[in-house]
């Protein structure tokens, strides 16, 4: 009777160990799971903060004021000869008197009159300087325009503009603050009659870099990151498909195939700015092209892109099963064709979605770029890749170094105009995953 009563004592006390352990485990799973889910949470609110700072910085620039003008296009100013002479009508200096009779007019000053003199360099601040350059180009490509009246939006200062759009306060002296209290009451003036508005900012994506922010644009940068993805897609995807297929699928099995496994892995992990480095030494320094030119961000881009581009290839081939190549080989197929007919028509879906993904990093590089100069201020519109020419991660690194105010705003507009190409590439790369993708 002792002898089976222990013996359930003890099944008892190894059954409540059991629960005991159970419970124990249960209890870790669930922390490491609230673990988990805590740190996605992080995750998630950390990039929502990062994305709304973006966007409240940046949403303004897509707005620009302008100031609606009646302007005279009056020939004796702008073209005293009457010839129409381009040389003559392309001055920009010739349309600041025009400018300023029209903005004096705007506000209710007589543009002849002396005494307001003051006045009327007030209001004439009130204008970008680039305004008689974008009127110059309106006349040039007009020059019919020339002794007629016409209405026309003039840029409005940058620190205007800031003033506006309130990113300057009113509520604070004078002295400490850029746009002065007469500026002020002609900027309430037209506002109130409707002169002065807020319009779509066509400059941020027509227009090429400028030193005055109201006329600064990404077009110059855009058009340079385009040629640079160009030569990155033609080079780097046939030739990183060829060297994946070989390395995967022909290429014996030895200490030197091993050792090129190994330095195409930690080529993906080498900093960028190595790869600046060994452009500029190698494309610039040995073979002489020119420099800051999209050729030479290509081909810089190319060398980085590559690995991500061979190892991606590598894993969408072991991923087709191998009973394809043996059911190839079976029926009389070579291995080429195997390879060429079979397996890389599969993994077809896994090889754009590495090219996709590594055209996406590369397009949002900024260090190797800045190595081979490509920070230079290019104003005129690249035409061939060997062009002068800088990109859209380096016109943001520019513009974040700029001193005024409305730069802070561009430089946020900008990488939202980043973040979109880089999330379209992405969603590109997963919806082609999932129409193409094959499960085994």
């Amino acid at each position: 009777m002792t002898d089976a009563t222990n013996t359930q004592g003890e099944t008892i006390a190894k059954s409540s160990q059991r629960d005991l352990g159970l419970k124990k485990r249960y209890a870790k799973e669930r922390r490491f799971q609230a673990l988990g889910i805590t740190a996605i949470i992080l995750g998630v609110l950390f990039l929502v903060m990062l994305f709304l700072s973006i966007v409240t910085k940046g949403y303004s620039a897509f707005q620009q004021t302008k100031i609606h003008l009646d302007l005279y296009l009056n020939a004796e100013l702008i073209d005293p000869s009457g010839n129409r002479d381009i040389n003559t009508i392309q001055m920009p200096i010739r349309y600041n008197k025009v400018l300023a009779q029209a903005i004096a007019k705007a506000v209710g000053l007589d543009p002849n009159d002396k005494a307001t003199r003051k006045q009327q360099r007030v209001a004439k601040s009130l204008l970008s300087k680039g305004a008689s350059v974008d009127l110059r180009d309106l006349v040039v490509a007009n020059p019919d325009l020339i002794g007629t009246r016409i209405d026309y939006w003039a840029l409005a200062d940058g620190d205007v503009d800031s003033f506006v759009k309130g990113q300057i306060p009113r509520d604070v002296p004078e002295t400490q603050r850029l746009v002065k209290d007469a500026q002020i009451a002609y900027i309430d003036q037209l506002v109130k009659e409707g002169t002065m508005e807020k319009q779509f900012n066509t400059n941020l994506f027509l227009n090429g870099p400028s030193s005055r922010p109201e006329s600064a644009g990404i077009a110059v940068a855009v058009m340079g990151s385009i040629f640079m993805m160009l030569i990155v897609l033609v080079l780097a995807l046939p030739i990183g498909v060829a060297a994946s297929i070989y390395l995967e699928e022909f290429a014996p099995k030895n200490r030197w195939t091993d050792l090129i496994e190994v330095n195409i892995n930690n080529l993906a992990a080498v900093p960028s700015i190595v790869f600046g480095l060994l452009g500029l030494a190698v494309f610039i320094n040995f073979a002489g092209l020119p420099r800051s030119a999209s050729v030479v961000g290509g081909l810089v881009l190319t060398l980085m892109t590559l690995p991500t581009i061979i190892i991606a290839t590598r894993s969408a081939l072991k991923a087709v099963p191998p009973s394809i190549r043996e059911a190839a080989l079976g029926v009389g197929a070579s291995k080429t064709q195997a390879t060429f007919h079979h397996v890389l028509p599969l993994a077809t879906p896994g090889i754009l979605t590495g090219t996709i993904i590594g055209l996406a990093q590369a397009l949002g590089e900024t260090a190797p770029l800045l190595m081979i100069g490509m920070v230079a201020f290019i104003k005129d519109f690249p035409t061939t890749p060997l062009d002068p020419a800088t990109a859209l991660p380096v016109q943001i690194y520019m513009w974040s170094g700029e001193a005024q105010r409305a730069f802070t705003e561009r430089t946020s507009a900008a990488i939202l105009i980043l973040l979109a190409f880089l999330a379209l590439m992405n969603i590109s790369a997963v919806l082609l995953r999932r129409r193409f993708e094959r499960r085994w």
